[in-house]
């Protein structure tokens, strides 16, 4: 069966999501992990250093700007499993407006970003990139925030990487993500309603609710 943009959101809807081994490998397969990356929306770890960083910053901050230009940079690494159907899945999901990218620019150009799907009330964060010292981590930050104040109520990583785990992400069980699923697909969100916020207004918010 050929796997379609249709088939792909129904994955996202039952908790699995697709990967390829590498960017030449043209098979696709399901991952349904035991154990499941998710980042709090109000336990993202703003550090002194970061916080500093962003205040300080006159990056701009940007919503599906050059989505092509964000998979393309996430997937510009030694090992990836974004391979030509992949990419094109989710050319085609944002072109429906299921998926979107939150993108950093200094000056024209493109430094940090994410992208990711949205169904309901969950984002499924599929991969960001740096180009630039704290990068991935001022999008993340801002992401965050922007999802929060959107509605958004999960923000699914997959996996717990070390560098997401030190912006408090967590681990949770197959069951225990199912349940946070079906709560957030039970809701509505949108990703695009309310404009991106300035890297200062998150270091703002994060001050507050510290």
């Amino acid at each position: 069966m050929d796997l379609t943009p249709e088939i792909l959101l129904h994955g996202y809807s039952i908790g699995i999501f697709p990967m390829a081994e590498h960017r030449d490998d043209p098979e696709i397969f399901w991952v349904d992990p035991r154990r499941r990356g998710v980042l709090p929306l109000d336990g993202f770890h703003t550090s002194r250093s970061l916080a500093r960083a962003m205040r300080r910053s006159d990056w701009r901050v940007a919503i599906d700007a050059d989505f092509d230009g964000t998979v393309d940079a996430c997937a510009d690494r030694s090992e990836t499993w974004i391979n030509t159907e992949i990419r094109g899945l989710y050319n085609a999901l944002h072109k429906a407006g299921y998926a979107h990218s939150f993108e950093l620019y200094e000056g024209p150009a493109l430094v940090g970003g994410v992208y990711g799907v949205t169904l309901g009330t969950a984002f499924f964060g599929e991969s960001m990139f740096s180009r630039r010292t704290n990068a991935s981590k001022m999008a993340l930050g801002a992401c965050v925030y922007h999802l929060q104040r959107s509605g958004f109520t999960l923000f699914d990583t997959q996996f717990l990487t070390d560098h997401l785990a030190s912006l408090g992400g967590v681990e949770v069980s197959r069951a225990g993500y199912h349940e946070m699923l079906d709560r957030a697909l039970k809701g509505s969100a949108s990703f695009t309603l309310l404009p991106p916020p300035t890297l200062q207004e998150v270091v703002q918010r994060s001050t507050q609710t510290s």
